[in-house]
């Protein structure tokens, strides 16, 4: 799925369906969530938002929220972002499961997909609502909504989890559907994924440059860098600043491809100190330019 992609003609939302058309609400207002209430109330939606802590929530209401995400008011959403801690997701959805109108669709953006997917799609199935699995693959170093944007997922990519077994018809009026619901955070491309897919990319592409990041910082040599570091040091320990509550629980629902990677570049640092040990020249050098040389190929060059 991309901005290429197709107009399609709508298939007919069922007629019990109450939701204002357009209208979307967010569940949790931290980077995410909050980015995407900016980004959207920015775009003249109506958003309605819930929040753990109250007087965020309240100064939302002040900048770019319309009301609060209750039970009065979900039954009016035509879309819904999930944007909290992958549990407390699941068990919102759970719970609000009977209140979400016919025809509508839940997104999450959790950055993992395989535990979350499976949760929220058996929780959909029992409903005439849609949920489609997503993540917005953009960011910051920070958390909060103190430092949310409006402007947080221009041209960034989205990747789309939808419900394998859905007709094909269905699932290309829901995506339309989607995109032109996320219009105004200007979105970039759609990418079409599974969830399996998905989690074993982003182990490598985010989650071992997090580990690694806040790996490399614990040296006693960062107490010490300032006057000796310029942008190699800036790029590589940018995400070593971290939400260590949230990417626990992410890490551990990707174990199993995030430590599959982590071991591939503990076996490739390994090769690099065995040449500096051994002063071998030669094959440090052929270390080095085949590292230089993947990274051309990956860039196209």
């Amino acid at each position: 799925m991309g901005n290429e992609a197709p107009a399609l003609e709508h298939l007919s939302i069922p007629s019990s369906a109450t939701f204002v058309p357009g209208r979307v609400g967010v569940l949790g207002l931290g980077l995410m969530g909050g980015s995407f209430a900016k980004a959207l109330h920015a775009g003249g939606t109506e958003v309605y938002a819930w929040n753990r802590t109250h007087s965020t929530l309240e100064l939302a209401m002040i900048e770019c929220v319309d009301g609060e995400l209750d039970d009065t008011s979900i039954p009016t959403c035509e879309l819904i972002i999930l944007a909290g801690y992958p549990k407390v997701s699941v068990e919102w959805l759970a719970q609000m499961a009977g209140r979400i109108s016919p025809g509508a669709i839940v997104i999450d953006v959790v950055g993992v997909k395989r535990n979350i997917c499976k949760e929220c799609f058996a929780i959909a199935e029992n409903h005439d609502w849609t949920f489609v699995g997503c993540h917005p693959m953009a960011g910051t170093q920070y958390s909060g909504f103190a430092h949310t944007r409006a402007n947080m997922f221009h041209h960034a990519p989205m990747v789309v989890v939808p419900p394998a077994e859905m007709d094909d018809f269905v699932r290309l009026d829901v995506l339309e559907r989607l995109k032109n619901l996320l219009a105004p955070c200007g979105f970039g491309m759609f990418t079409l994924s599974t969830a399996e897919h998905h989690d074993e990319v982003i182990a490598f592409t985010s989650q071992l440059a997090h580990v690694v990041s806040n790996a490399y910082v614990k040296s006693p040599s960062a107490q010490v860098h300032k006057g000796f570091s310029a942008g190699s040091y800036k790029d590589l320990t940018r995400v070593a600043r971290l939400n260590a509550r949230m990417w626990t629980e992410l890490f551990l629902e990707n174990g199993d491809y995030l430590s599959r990677e982590i071991g591939l570049l503990i076996d490739n640092l390994q090769q690099y100190k065995d040449a500096i040990d051994e002063n071998d020249a030669e094959r440090l050098e052929e270390l080095l330019a085949e590292g230089d040389r993947r990274k051309k190929e990956v860039e196209g060059r």
